[in-house]
């Protein structure tokens, strides 16, 4: 008799809890800035410029610009909520005990970077690049993704929940853990890549022709 499958371990999210936070302004908000328990709120700016910058025990409740510079950016126990930026440029940032609430951003480019218990929640996501990353304890929550890249990723302990996910490129990636049954996924790439997700039964009958080919069997009738 097969085995019966495991399920995955969850992800360890823990919630973000901020206290005698001091108020901040968006002067504050400069490269190589350290934001050690600040709350800014309703910022309005052309450009973010935090390249290098560390937020710890913060709040960021409200933010608008055109694009925002976060590369080398660390994040430690932060809250990010109602951020509305098209371009954001986070190469190689840091990201540890982050709660993301009501984003809407266009493209993210984030490769190398890495995450730990980070939870996103009623996100709109456009091209979130995450190539080359290192995600661990990572949960998307009612949240829409255009395209989610995780080429050469390494993932482990990754869930979605109630999450639509237009195009997931997972290529050469290394999975651990990673359950994708809270996910509507339109389009998958790397099916070769899968070891170490877990799927539904739905989700298996729409990858059988992709997951076929991959193997080489032609299915013919």
């Amino acid at each position: 008799m097969p085995r019966r499958p495991s399920q995955p371990s969850r992800p360890v999210i823990d919630p973000v809890v901020l206290a005698d936070l001091v108020a901040g302004s968006a002067d504050d908000l400069a490269p190589a800035a350290d934001l050690d328990g600040v709350r800014l709120t309703d910022v309005d700016l052309d450009r973010v410029e935090l390249r290098g910058a560390r937020a710890d025990g913060s709040r960021l409740d409200g933010l608008r610009a055109r694009e925002a510079d976060l590369r080398h950016l660390t994040l430690t126990e932060v809250v990010l909520a109602r951020v509305d930026v098209p371009v954001v440029q986070g190469v190689r940032s840091r990201w540890r005990d982050v709660e993301v609430r009501d984003a809407r951003i266009g493209s993210a480019e984030l490769y190398e970077s890495t995450w730990q218990s980070v939870h996103l929640v009623g996100c709109k996501l456009g091209f979130v690049n995450l190539r080359g990353a290192t995600l661990q304890d990572v949960l998307f929550t009612d949240c829409t993704v255009d395209e989610l890249d995780l080429v050469q990723a390494r993932a482990t302990r990754v869930a979605f929940e109630g999450t639509r996910v237009r195009r997931l490129d997972v290529q050469a990636s290394t999975l651990q853990d990673v359950d994708l049954r809270g996910a509507e996924l339109a389009e998958l790439v790397g099916t070769d890549a899968l070891r170490g997700t877990t799927i539904n039964a739905a989700q298996l009958g729409e990858l059988a022709p992709l997951l076929a080919a991959n193997l080489g069997i032609s299915v013919v009738d």
